[in-house]
């Protein structure tokens, strides 16, 4: 399972400096590529508005 973005996403970019494997692009909300997300966690651990959860 992915890890997903929120609409409470502030685009700050914290997440992507964070991503292994350039998984979010940049966007008014970023989006993580379930595909290339390898669910390491480090986007949400980061997240300064706790907007990254996984994706049920």
């Amino acid at each position: 399972m992915a890890y997903k973005i929120s609409e409470e996403c502030i685009a700050c970019g914290t997440c992507i400096d964070e991503c292994p494997v350039d998984a979010i692009a940049e966007g008014d909300i970023y989006v993580i590529d379930p595909d290339l997300c390898t669910d390491c966690g480090s986007c949400a651990e980061v997240c300064p508005v706790e907007a990254i959860s996984i994706e049920e």
